[in-house]
C-alpha cells in the first residue's frame, strides 16, 4: 500500500489520452531542462535552433516543442501572460515528473527540473539601456499567487521583503509584497556579463504597472517606490509579469528557476524599442549556447 494519499481526479485533471490537462503533455514528452516563453510564436523561434524536434503540442496559449541540441534534451513551452498562468504551468510541470499519473500519488524519488524563463520587460532605472539582458536575482511579487501556499514562509527573503515593505509604505488593501531568490547555479551558468538585480512582478500591465490610459491610478507612487528602493547593493531593475510566481512555486516544489529578460522599454526615460525582436533572438541564441555547451 502506498504511503501517499491518492490525488482525486478533480484536483489533478488528465485528458482522455492520459496527458495532463492544460499542458497536454505526458511525462515522456518533457525534457529535464525547460525554457519558458510568454508568446506561443516564440516557441518555434527557440526550437528552430534545435538539432532535432521530436514532439510538438499546442493547447490554448500553451505550445510545447521538445527536442535536442548538442545532445541535450530540451523543452520550450509558452505560458501566456501572468502569474496565474505560471501557477498552472509550474504545478503541471512538477506533476509530470513527481507524480505517478496512473496511480495518482506522489513519487518516492523527487526529480528536479531546470526552468528558465526568457522574456521581455520594462527597465525601471535610467542607467539600464534598451536591449539590455537582465538576470532576475530576485523576484519581487506584487501579485498574490505564492501567498496561497503553506510553504511560503520557508522561501520568502524576509529581511529584503520587510525592507521594501517599509520603504514603500505599501497600501494595506493590496496583497503584501514578497521577494524570492532565483537559482544561483543557473544565474552563474547563464548570466555572465548580464545585468543582475531585483525584478518586480506585477499582476497586470496597465494600472498595476503605473500606466495611465483612461483610468487614473489609486496608487500612483508605486512606480517611484520601485525606482527608488535600494537595499545594500540591490536595486529593482525591471518590471514584468511572471517571475515571482516562477521563483516561489519553483522553490517550494524543488526546482531550479531563473528569469532573463530583454529590456524592451525604459519606464523612467519613457523609451520603447519597436525592433526588440532582434534583441530577443540574440538572448535566445546566447542562452541556448550556454545551456548546451
Amino acid at each position: 500500500m502506498t504511503k501517499y494519499k491518492k490525488i482525486p481526479e478533480s484536483e489533478l485533471i488528465l485528458n482522455p489520452g492520459g496527458s495532463i490537462y492544460h499542458l497536454n503533455l505526458k511525462p515522456e514528452q518533457l525534457g529535464s531542462t525547460v525554457i519558458l516563453v510568454g508568446d506561443p510564436q516564440r516557441v518555434e523561434i527557440v526550437s528552430n535552433h534545435f538539432d532535432k524536434v521530436e514532439f510538438k503540442s499546442c493547447n490554448r496559449e500553451i505550445c510545447t516543442h521538445t527536442g535536442t541540441l548538442n545532445n541535450k534534451r530540451l523543452t520550450v513551452l509558452s505560458t501566456g501572460m501572468g502569474t496565474d498562468n505560471i501557477d498552472i504551468v509550474l504545478n503541471e510541470l512538477d506533476a509530470l515528473v513527481n507524480v505517478d499519473l496512473n496511480k495518482r500519488v506522489k513519487k518516492d524519488e523527487h526529480t528536479t527540473l531546470n526552468i528558465i524563463r526568457l522574456g521581455t520587460s520594462g527597465a525601471l532605472q535610467p542607467d539600464v539601456p534598451l536591449n539590455s539582458f537582465i538576470v532576475s536575482e530576485y523576484g519581487l511579487g506584487l501579485d498574490s499567487v505564492v501567498l496561497y501556499y503553506e510553504k511560503k514562509e520557508e522561501i520568502i527573503e524576509k529581511e529584503l521583503t520587510e525592507a521594501f515593505y517599509k520603504f514603500s509604505s505599501w497600501p494595506e488593501d493590496l496583497s503584501k509584497p514578497y521577494i524570492i531568490k532565483g537559482s544561483e547555479k543557473l544565474a552563474e551558468k547563464l548570466g555572465k556579463g548580464f545585468l543582475k538585480g531585483i525584478t518586480a512582478t506585477s499582476p497586470g500591465f496597465y494600472g498595476p504597472q503605473g500606466r495611465v490610459v483612461r483610468l487614473e491610478l489609486a496608487y500612483p507612487n508605486i512606480i517611484n517606490s520601485l525606482h527608488n528602493f535600494k537595499y545594500k547593493d540591490k536595486r529593482i531593475l525591471n518590471f514584468e509579469m511572471e517571475t515571482s510566481a516562477l521563483y516561489g512555486l519553483g522553490k517550494m516544489l524543488g526546482h531550479n528557476t531563473l528569469t532573463i529578460c530583454v529590456a524592451i522599454a525604459n519606464r523612467y526615460r519613457r523609451e520603447y524599442n519597436n525592433d526588440y525582436k532582434i534583441a530577443v533572438k540574440k538572448l535566445i541564441e546566447t542562452v541556448l549556447e550556454r545551456l548546451t555547451t
